[in-house]
């Protein structure tokens, strides 16, 4: 039979209560006694089903809840009830008298989940004791005593349990409302029975009735209060603790929240001397232990401030005589700067008379009457004993019967004689006070500054007569007015700020706006303000004057920096010409005698002038690369580059070029970012930046190279002019002479230079800088004259891997092509034109030539085979060699791109982000590493596509 045939099967009654006392379910007998439908009755309060008196209900209710509270079953004896009568047999309530018994019933955790009610029907009985008392007839029936006291004893028995629950839930609510925390443990594991509220906020509203402590506060457990609650049930003595720990974690792994208690664990014992249970209260005394930490800090930072205060400080314990009268004192304690501040030195526990008997009399008097009445005393006082004036405060503290008595002074002696100084010229003060009444007045109507006094509203109350010199505005014309009417427009909302300033009582010291002259015209006005008496006090003076020198000053300023640079310009090309024309007579010269010697037949020393001609050009090449460097338009080859392993790579070559006088020591980072630059132009600025290194020491010295990683925040970027992030330095030291200011300030010039005349071109250091700047980074100098000089490279950082360095060329190894390989040179020079497709021929490539974008574009479109495009950028004839290789792309998709050029066209190339399968070689360039490169891109850029036609 299953539960439910149970349940319906009994012959009681049953009703079940969840814990909200709404009806969950309830048995057939029930519903045949109260004559209503389950379907009524589920999940309605149960005094919404069944309304009763307020009495009633309320002891109804009590009951479930402490069934709910302690699981334990109750038992009320006698309640009347009000049963509704369905409407079929009449309608109305019917007079019910029942026994109710409450049972809890329990879930898997042990939990209370449902009150079972049992209600035993005692109308009938109830109903046949008010008839037998009614009618008199219980001694007419013969009724026995025991009989006719059956309902006597009912009644009492009700009456004792009304009684007794009253005092139990009067006991209960003293429980719950303790202002301590309370908790009664039943059995050797200690299950809860009770715990009031005040013990669930300790432990964070958990769970707890009806559980273990070990099962409901693992925290507790762990802390050992476990082993505790055995010892005091093993050994049935009481345990108790004061300020004890109690870490609790209301979530196992959760945060934890440290309080401090103070407890007793009691032993509860049964008839027979056996203990049963404990019963655990205390307070939670994490406030006072806060207070008694906060005690000690405040008595420590008293005992520090007692000790150190400039201002005097003791206690006095005074004598009386037999009148009352204060007659001597005793220092109880005295800080140092009592010895400062009197000249008398260990006076703790010694009688003012033994170290001060001339002491005056109203001294005595004065803290007499703090001690006797409690009144606080500030007063000033000689003390001629002492030789000195004091300011003093003084109070009573502690029992008044001790007549003790705080005392807190400052020696004002200087203060007093200035103030006997200050009152010997009283007699003249209304006659200067007077005077300067006269002067003030005098300033505001003879200052040629325009003065001002108005309303924080803006109108004007006064103004001086200067208004009208400076301005054109009479007094009449502007009292009443607002100022900001005169305000220029694009001056007003500054205005307004200063105002607002002025409003919240901070004094403006300098402001500058335009106003209007009566003649329409606006000039500057310069102020100062104060706020005082609720007014604006200001004055201004007219700075028009000197804005428009200063404007002037500017023009003229500008004028000089153009001049200057014209003359950085001549001084460039000056410099160009001269260097140039060095260089040209070595390539011409050597070229004119390779000719004269070939044309006689001469061949034994043309490696000679071949060799001159070459160094010629590639230092022509080195200069141009400079200049490009400077202007920052070179074209660069940027590469993810290990700055470690490149300065690894140059350390012999600088080692060499520096010579053995000069000692060279490399500190590189670990883990050093990779940056992404033209490794090239890095190992040339380098390379520089030591031989500048070398040349500041000609007696020798030491140069450091070093490497760092770099985080700039936003106002070490500011200060760099560089974007916040992450950055790689290189920096070069030397311990050399240094430069002062003036030479760091000019030290990136183009052509400047502190080395003799032929001894330095002046641009490598400009080179540098513009190598970094186009580079993303920046260079700074820090150099000291005698302490030698250090220069900084900052570079991004790159994220990713740093590749080799490719190796260089030679003409051995200068790749042949294979059968039928073509490539359109497009250059509107002729000899470049000629000297690459001669290169070409040479290794076997077929050669186009074009000399402008348009032929270029016409062997594009037609049938010819093309394997790789190489042009140059700058391309006359309206298409430069960007436009034709985008061209090119739709007619060939995929074909590779070499752009060949002199300059770096930095809007064509977009800002130097091609597209895949285009790159760039900047001239003049070694035929080998064309020819390299160009078999590479081909090799790289699979089988050569037809041209295919172009809708229009």
């Amino acid at each position: 039979m299953t539960d439910r045939r149970l349940f319906d099967a009994s012959p009681n009654p049953y009703l079940l209560l969840d814990r909200r006392l709404h009806i969950a379910d309830a048995n057939r007998a029930y519903l045949d006694t109260v004559r209503r439908d389950l379907d009524d009755l589920v999940g309605r309060w149960a005094w919404d089903a069944f309304p009763g008196e307020p009495d009633t209900v309320r002891q109804v209710i009590a009951s479930c809840e402490r069934v709910i509270r302690t699981g334990q079953p109750d038992t009320m004896a006698l309640l009347h009830f009000a049963i509704p009568r369905p409407a079929a047999e009449g309608g109305g309530f019917m007079d019910r008298y029942w026994s109710l018994t409450h049972a809890p019933v329990l879930d898997a955790a042990g939990a209370v989940e449902f009150v079972l009610q049992h209600p035993i029907d005692v109308t009938e009985l109830q109903h046949l004791q008010a008839a037998i008392e009614q009618s008199g007839l219980s001694s007419a029936l013969q009724v026995s005593p025991a009989q006719s006291g059956i309902f006597q004893r009912a009644q009492s028995v009700y009456d004792s349990n009304l009684t007794l629950r009253a005092q139990s839930e009067r006991l209960t609510e003293m429980f719950a409302q303790a202002p301590g925390f309370m908790a009664l443990l039943r059995g050797p594991e200690h299950r809860f029975e009770l715990a009031n509220q005040s013990y669930m906020q300790l432990i964070g509203h958990r769970p707890v009735l009806g559980r273990t402590v070990a099962e409901a506060l693992p925290d507790a457990a762990a802390q050992g209060y476990v082993a505790l609650l055995d010892q005091v049930f093993r050994s049935g003595e009481a345990h108790a603790a004061s300020g004890a720990r109690f870490a609790v974690q209301a979530v196992p792994g959760g945060p934890e929240d440290e309080r401090f208690i103070d407890f007793v664990c009691q032993p509860i014992r049964d008839e027979a001397g056996q203990v049963t249970g404990l019963f655990v209260e205390g307070s939670d005394v994490t406030a006072r232990k806060a207070g008694e930490a906060a005690l000690a800090d405040s008595e420590a930072r008293y005992r520090t401030l007692f000790e150190t205060i400039e201002t005097g400080f003791c206690i006095i314990e005074l004598r009386f005589d037999g009148a009352g009268r204060a007659v001597d004192y005793r220092i109880v304690e005295a800080n140092p700067a009592f010895e400062r501040l009197t000249g008398q030195h260990g006076v703790t526990g010694r009688w003012v008379s033994d170290f001060a008997p001339e002491l005056e009399r109203h001294w005595f008097d004065t803290y007499g009457a703090v001690a006797l009445t409690g009144e606080p005393r500030r007063f000033e006082n000689a003390a001629r004993a002492f030789g000195r004036w004091y300011d003093v405060q003084a109070l009573r503290i502690g029992d008044p019967a001790a007549h003790r008595v705080a005392v807190l002074f400052n020696d004002i002696s200087e203060r007093r004689r200035a103030e006997e100084a200050l009152l010997d010229l009283t007699a003249s003060l209304e006659a200067q006070v007077e005077e300067r009444t006269r002067d003030r007045d005098r300033m505001w109507r003879l200052s040629t500054d325009i003065m001002l006094v108005a309303g924080f509203d803006g109108h004007i109350m006064a103004v001086n007569p200067a208004w009208e010199a400076v301005l054109g505005w009479t007094t009449a014309g502007l009292v009443g007015r607002s100022f900001l009417e005169l305000v220029h427009p694009d001056d007003l909302q500054g205005t307004l700020d200063a105002a607002a300033q002025l409003r919240g009582g901070e004094t403006v010291r300098r402001f500058e706006n335009r106003y209007r002259h009566s003649n329409g015209t606006y000039r500057w006005i310069t102020w100062a303000a104060v706020p005082g008496d609720g007014l604006i006090n200001a004055v201004g003076r007219d700075v028009q004057q000197d804005k428009e020198r200063a404007e002037a000053l500017r023009r003229s300023e500008e004028a000089l920096r153009q001049s200057q640079k014209m003359e950085a310009v001549g001084q460039l090309t000056g410099g160009l010409a001269h260097d140039f024309n060095n260089l040209l007579t070595a390539v011409t010269g050597s070229l004119e005698l390779l000719q004269s010697r070939i044309a006689q037949g001469r061949f034994d020393e043309l490696d000679r002038f071949v060799a001159a001609a070459q160094n010629g050009a590639a230092r022509a090449a080195a200069l141009t690369h400079r200049l490009l460097a400077f202007s920052r338009r070179q074209t660069l080859d940027p590469r993810p580059t290990d700055v470690n392993r490149l300065v690894r790579g140059m350390e012999e070559l600088v080692r060499r070029t520096v010579g053995p006088e000069i000692a060279v020591s490399l500190q590189a980072a670990d883990d050093l970012w990779n940056t992404l630059v033209d490794p090239g132009q890095l190992e040339n600025a380098l390379l520089n930046l030591c031989i500048n290194a070398r040349d500041a020491m000609p007696g020798g010295g030491r140069i450091t190279v070093e490497t760092g990683n770099l985080w700039l925040d936003e106002r070490a970027a500011r200060e760099r002019d560089l974007p916040p992030g992450p950055y790689v330095s290189l920096c070069v030291a030397d311990t050399g002479a240094g430069m002062a200011p003036d030479v760091i300030a000019k030290a990136f010039d183009p052509f400047f230079t502190t080395k003799p005349i032929g001894q330095g071109t002046g641009l490598g250091l400009s080179m540098i800088y513009g190598f970094a700047r186009q580079s993303g980074g920046q260079v700074r100098i820090r150099s000291r004259p005698g302490e030698g000089a250090r220069v900084c490279l900052c570079l991004p950082r790159y994220v990713g891997e740093a590749g080799s360095p490719p190796p260089r060329p030679e003409l051995a190894d200068a790749p042949r092509a294979d059968t039928g390989e073509t490539v359109l040179v497009v250059d509107d020079e002729p000899a470049v034109r000629m000297l690459v497709a001669e290169v070409l021929q040479e290794l076997g490539y077929a050669a186009l030539e074009a000399a402008d974008g348009a032929a270029g574009l016409a062997l594009l479109q037609s049938p010819a085979r093309v394997d790789l495009l190489v042009s140059d950028v700058g391309l006359p004839g309206g298409m430069n060699g960007r436009q034709l290789a985008d061209a090119a792309r739709l007619l060939r998709p995929g074909l590779r791109v070499l752009f060949i050029t002199g300059y770096a066209e930095a809007a064509v190339l977009g800002e130097g982000q091609l597209e895949p399968g285009m790159h760039v070689m900047t001239k003049p360039f070694a035929m080998q590493a064309l020819a390299s490169r160009i078999k590479a891109l081909i090799a790289g850029g699979g089988a050569a596509q037809p041209a295919r036609p172009i809708s229009r």
